[in-house]
């Protein structure tokens, strides 16, 4: 009896934490799945960082992939206050001048090609 009485207290603790951590996101002004999007993103960002090191060597679907991703992750990180993902800026700065980049070297490329 006691062993079921800990698994419901536990079981309160952790939907009771959940609220919370939700209420405190809703109050900071954001939607609940805005910041899902922000987290999925994070971990897009970290793989996109390590991808951006190679941009000049990358094929033409590889950048357009790199640039669809970019998007994605862009996209999320304005709905979310910078100062939730200040600690990820100077990741969020290289991968945007690595998709600036990679614009205009397609943009210069089907430009040449036009020609």
């Amino acid at each position: 009896m006691e062993f079921i009485t800990i698994i419901f207290i536990l079981i309160f603790v952790i939907f009771a934490l959940v609220a919370t951590a939700i209420l405190q996101i809703r109050m900071a002004g954001i939607k609940v799945k805005d910041f899902w999007g922000f987290i999925q993103a994070n971990q897009i960002l970290d793989k996109l960082y390590k991808f951006s090191k190679t941009y000049k060597i990358m094929s033409p679907q590889e950048q357009i992939i790199f640039l669809s991703e970019a998007e994605k992750v862009f996209g999320a990180y304005e709905k979310i206050p910078s100062i939730v993902w200040e600690d990820e800026y100077r990741k969020y700065s290289e991968i945007l001048d690595t998709y600036k980049n990679v614009r205009l070297m397609r943009w210069s490329q089907q430009n040449s090609e036009k020609k």
